[in-house]
């Protein structure tokens, strides 16, 4: 099959690959129909190249037709439509009970102590071959497949793998009550979701972003937008407290990460560790790693005193400097990590199989490609060119 791979940093090729087969009982294959590009995926391009090995089939956002199931798959059939959530779950361990599928402790990643294995991200989540390909194992299918009906098309459904639950948790965790007003930072795709969420759900939503089309998708959904390349010197925290009467945004999605603009002295940082050999850069990220903080900062800097700062944007670094005076000082509330699809997925699923498309999620790809063009879109999408905001290749 012809498979989406990483070859070193920057080099993303496209390659015929063993075809993958049932390995487990509990393991579901599919023939991808619609599989996306996650602003995630840019973190393998770069910055995590010291996890990565050549050869990898990178993608988390598939869905397509189940080709065949294990022997422990009782409630799909060949020729179902599914969608495959990133994280991969067992849906019986004490973590997955709890809601908290991202830390199944069934997949759980111990050598690197990390959370639940994804799909097609690195060695530090279990090396899983991706989705970014024209056939996907899914492992823990039994538990993690997503059953879509057939009849609308993809782009109605594929976001159920990440960007919708990922953006859901994001806004949940932003314990938004009625009448309160919530500032978005970041308005690539996970940003966009979110504040789409937040709309939907009738609360005043501020969104802050460097590029004008990401701005003028969601002013066109209804948020407020501050175009952050032009405040002139004046602070972003100073206009959106302006903007809500001097005292900030009851809340803060922080959906940026570790590939925020600024921060020069650590892209630079990163960039060097990433030219080290692994055996050297492995133990520098996962022990000494920084990221690049701008949003986040702005994040503690904007938020209203006792306000909630939502972290959905990711991080690596395990060094990061943090401003805990000022933190503890404005009695903070924070809540952040990857998306428990599983937990979310009925309740969006509801929503998306209404008449009305609602969050527009039909609309929301900006390119479509085939699998082909995938090294020329992972360098667009870094470059924000393009009006490239979310990328789904059609294998």
């Amino acid at each position: 099959m012809r498979a989406v791979t990483w070859q070193g940093a920057k080099d993303i090729r496209v390659e015929t690959v063993p075809d993958p087969t049932i390995e487990q009982p509990t393991d579901v294959l599919i023939r991808v129909t619609t599989t996306g590009l996650c602003g995630s995926d840019l973190h393998l391009y770069e910055v995590l190249a010291p996890f990565m090995e050549p050869g990898d089939i990178v993608g988390h956002e598939p869905m397509g037709v189940v080709e065949a199931v294990g022997s422990g798959v009782r409630h799909l059939d060949v020729g179902d439509r599914i969608v495959v959530p990133f994280n991969i779950s067992c849906g019986h361990c004490w973590m997955c009970d709890h809601g908290l599928q991202s830390q199944c402790e069934t997949t759980q990643n111990h050598e690197f102590g990390t959370g639940a294995s994804l799909l097609g991200y690195s060695k530090l989540y279990g090396q899983v071959p991706g989705g970014q390909a024209e056939y996907l194992r899914v492992p823990h299918g039994d538990y993690g497949a997503i059953k879509v009906p057939n009849g609308p098309p993809d782009d109605r459904f594929v976001y159920l793998s990440d960007v919708l639950p990922t953006a859901w948790q994001a806004v949940e965790y932003a314990g938004i009550s009625d009448g309160d007003t919530v500032l978005v930072l970041g308005a690539g795709p996970i940003g966009d979701m979110a504040a789409r969420i937040a709309l939907h759900r009738g609360h005043r939503v501020l969104v802050a972003d460097l590029v004008p089309e990401r701005l003028q998708r969601v002013a066109g959904r209804g948020a407020e937008v501050i175009d952050i390349g032009s405040l002139d010197g004046t602070t972003l925290a100073e206009v959106v407290r302006d903007a809500t009467g001097g005292r900030g945004p009851d809340a803060v999605i922080e959906a940026v990460g570790m590939e925020a603009h600024g921060s020069g002295g650590t892209k630079v940082l990163q960039k060097l560790v990433g030219l080290l050999p692994d055996r050297i850069a492995e133990p520098l990220m996962t022990n000494a790693g920084t990221d690049r903080l701008e949003a986040l900062l702005s994040a503690f800097d904007c938020v209203r005193r006792g306000g909630t700062v939502s972290i959905v944007g990711v991080y690596g670094g395990a060094a990061d400097p943090l401003p805990m005076m000022q933190m503890f000082d404005k009695q903070l509330h924070l809540r952040m990590g990857q998306a428990n699809v599983r937990r979310w997925s009925d309740d969006i699923l509801r929503l998306l199989q209404q008449d009305d498309d609602v969050l527009g999620v039909e609309g929301f790809a900006t390119h479509h490609l085939s699998l082909d063009e995938a090294p020329d879109a992972y360098a667009t999408f870094q470059k924000k060119e393009d009006g490239a905001i979310k990328i789904v290749f059609r294998p």
